[in-house]
């Protein structure tokens, strides 16, 4: 190879370019492949960091071999990304002279690492691109593509943090491209960032969203509604969630997942039991199953037990240690709520797993984000629901049998007054329901007098 190299510095510099092309393709060609990749190097470094060579010549040079690396002039994986490697650190020290050849080779060598799913090292390579350098900017579709593709590669990696450096600087070229691919993966970075960053309804909403584009693979959908319902799922109980439940409950795609009991019980606020939120803590990611942490005010108000009574309290909890742990604790809360008119601090912390302290202030904090209504009583340390008053409306009609009579009387205080009329209303439905029965002759009248 010396010699070679020796005769072709000896031409003119016309004859030069020439020369160390076919050089190029002399080595390429060789059936030994153990010797290309030296080769390779020594003629690279020759044409690039001799200033004997030119600056055309070698840029002339350097295009022609990524234009035949790019083409699969090497077929042998682990010899061509050994052979882009080697010239990247060959090309080092003249970056700015070479920066167009450089940049095509790390998009090349990106390429290999993905194939090899090494998505941290990939995203490096890519970052390492010039994109904004004074002699060759990039124009604002190709820039967006490549911020969108680290997004992707770092999440693949479960790193949200840096991810979403790259994702901001993406945002604000997401109008510089109609590319329909493009676009849908920039939407699906979105939603994986929420995801990532806690806010699951944000999340549940833009994969359910995406979950319906054609243009995306069958199976992939199903993974996208799955990931829909997850967030949806672990999302802050209240209003805002409970819409999206019933979105995602209503989708006739959602029964096919393996995720559609907990919907379903979630959707029906019916309290979740601790062996399906274990089941459903095996599907979960690693950023999904975060521990959490607990104020000190949080933790001074959890301490502070119920005094008044001789029984020491059923749980030791002072909050939900993980996500998953909060979004179930709320979520019980929320469906005592709709069972309960009320419930003592006591037996609220013994249905969330909590110390009474720790259940009063879960409560007092939805009560005080509008996500749960009701208020609370401390001093007889009972906590109030104001969700059953649109049922108690419709408690005067039992199975289609028309109204039931409703006598108002004064008895006293209000929650007893409550109470006496929903035992009043109680015995009259279960009356009327005899005597329909009794009509139709299923029911003897001696056997219903009994």
């Amino acid at each position: 190879m010396e010699s070679k190299l020796a005769q072709c510095a000896a031409l003119s510099q016309k004859d030069k370019a020439p020369a160390y092309l076919s050089l190029v393709s002399e080595v390429l060609a060789r059936p030994d492949q153990s010797t290309i990749a030296p080769d390779l190097h020594v003629l690279v470094d020759t044409v690039v960091n001799q200033d004997t060579v030119g600056l055309v010549i070698g840029r002339q040079f350097l295009s022609e071999l990524v234009k035949i690396l790019g083409a699969g002039g090497i077929t042998d994986h682990d010899l061509r990304k050994r052979i882009v490697e080697d010239t990247l650190s060959t090309t080092q020290s003249r970056l700015q002279s070479y920066e167009e050849q450089v940049n095509a080779l790390r998009f090349q060598l990106a390429d290999l690492l993905e194939t090899e799913e090494d998505w941290s090292e990939a995203a490096r390579v890519l970052m390492g691109i010039s994109l904004d350098s004074g002699t060759r900017s990039l124009p604002d579709d190709e820039k967006f593509r490549v911020y969108i593709r680290i997004v992707r590669l770092l999440l693949e990696e479960e790193d949200s943090v840096q991810a979403e450096t790259y994702y901001n600087r993406a945002v604000s070229l997401s109008n510089s491209t109609s590319d329909r691919e493009t676009l849908l993966q920039f939407k699906l970075c979105q939603a994986r960032i929420s995801d990532y960053a806690r806010k699951f309804l944000e999340a549940a909403m833009r994969y359910h969203e995406l979950s319906w584009v054609a243009e995306i693979d069958e199976e992939e959908r199903k993974e996208i509604l799955s990931a829909a319902v997850t967030c949806a799922v672990l999302a802050p109980a209240g209003p805002n969630r409970s819409r999206v439940l019933a979105s995602l409950y209503r989708d006739e795609r959602s029964a096919d997942l393996a995720t559609y009991n907990i919907l379903s019980k979630m959707f029906l606020d019916h309290i979740l039991r601790p062996a399906e939120v274990k089941s459903f803590e095996e599907k979960l990611r690693p950023h999904q199953l975060a521990k959490i942490a607990i104020s000190s005010n949080d933790q001074l108000a959890s301490a502070i037990d119920d005094d008044d009574s001789t029984e020491p309290a059923t749980s030791t909890r002072r909050g939900p240690s993980t996500v998953l742990d909060r979004a179930v604790m709320e979520h019980n809360l929320l469906a005592s709520s709709k069972i309960y008119n009320n419930i003592t601090f006591r037996g609220l912390g013994a249905l969330l797993d909590l110390t009474p302290g720790a259940a009063e202030t879960m409560a007092r904090k939805m009560i005080e984000q509008g996500r749960l209504k009701g208020s609370i009583d401390q001093v007889d340390k009972l906590i109030w629901f104001d969700g059953g008053k649109e049922e108690d409306d419709a408690q005067g009609k039992a199975g289609g049998l028309g109204d039931v009579e409703q006598i108002s009387e004064d008895t006293g205080a209000p929650f007893t007054k409550r109470w006496d009329m929903q035992i009043r209303i109680t015995a009259a439905n279960v009356e009327s329901i005899v005597q329909h029965l009794a009509q139709k002759g299923l029911v003897h009248t001696t056997a219903a007098a009994a």
